[in-house]
């Protein structure tokens, strides 16, 4: 790699030197790359990816395998059911108590009519009324006791739910996918291996909007600014060079010191800035390769 990129810097040389004007800023060509990883463990069952394929974001490309989720889903799933045919029904429950507080009440009535005519005494109405104050709270301590084995049953489905959810996701996420539209770069695993949770599958790169990194010195931030349009040369040796119109997307707030291989106006200068200007693909550009611009007359 330290070979190409010095066998770059030399055809940069020579272009610049041959009849060609220098360079204003040098840079080399990246893309945004993402390293797909594998988010859970198991065997890849399949794997259909290849150095140079082109992916759609969003496209499986992989399946590792699920059958463990998938039966501890089936276990999450029963314990579930078991949970809500525990739940009670509050309205069975208390018919019967309701049932003996109506005859309470009904006996209540019947002893104040026998008291009123002096068929019945003061004590048998205030056991009647006991008995029936006894029923009512008796009815109360069974909605109470009920209720909240109710709501402990529909925490604990809830708890259960939110774990088939967790194992839903992990299902999910057993789909091997690529994140962005891109150009696979490199493939790390084959199918029939073993991943685990973080280790790297494949790497993908967007290369149809690339960038050129290229480093200015301090003179010459004044002339450049974010969303300024400005022609971006990529130098192919033997004084062939092509021009694309690209757009200035990120500024460095820090110097840093000039990195090797890496040409500017004033070769005194120790500290840099690195700049990214965007520019559209037409499939000659490549990862890597050398570029240079210009940039306008300061004021």
């Amino acid at each position: 790699m330290k070979a190409l990129n010095l066998f770059g810097a030399v055809l940069l040389l020579s272009a610049c030197t041959g009849g060609v004007p220098d360079y204003d800023a040098t840079g080399t060509f990246e893309a945004t790359e993402v390293v797909v990883s594998a988010e859970v463990q198991g065997r890849l069952l399949s794997f259909d990816v290849d150095e140079g394929m082109h992916l759609q974001g969003g496209q499986q490309v992989g399946v590792i395998d699920t059958m463990q989720l998938y039966l501890k889903k089936l276990q999450l799933e029963a314990s579930m059911k078991s949970v809500d045919g525990q739940q009670p029904d509050i309205v069975k429950q208390v018919a019967a108590t309701k049932e003996q507080i109506v005859q309470a009440e009904r006996e209540c009535d019947r002893i104040a009519n026998l008291l009123r005519v002096d068929a019945a005494n003061q004590k048998q109405l205030d056991d009647a009324e006991t008995m029936l104050e006894v029923l009512r709270k008796q009815l109360d301590a069974q909605n109470s006791s009920l209720q909240n084995s109710s709501r402990s049953l529909a925490w604990q489905s809830s708890s259960v739910g939110i774990q088939v959810a967790q194992v839903d996701d992990q299902l999910k996420k057993s789909r091997v996918c690529s994140p962005i539209t891109g150009t696979v770069l490199a493939k790390y695993a084959e199918e029939g291996e073993l991943a685990a949770p973080g280790t790297p599958l494949f790497k993908v790169a967007d290369m149809e909007q690339i960038y050129l990194r290229a480093y200015v010195t301090s003179r010459q931030l004044s002339r450049i600014k974010l969303g300024q349009q400005l022609a971006v040369y990529a130098d192919y040796g033997e004084d062939v060079r092509h021009e694309y119109q690209g757009v200035v997307t990120w500024i460095s707030d820090t110097a840093e010191f000039t990195p090797k291989m890496i040409l500017t106006e004033d070769e005194r200068a120790n500290q840099v800035y690195a700049v990214k200007i965007a520019v559209r693909n037409d499939g000659m550009l490549k990862i890597g390769m050398y570029g240079g611009l210009y940039l306008p007359e300061g004021e």
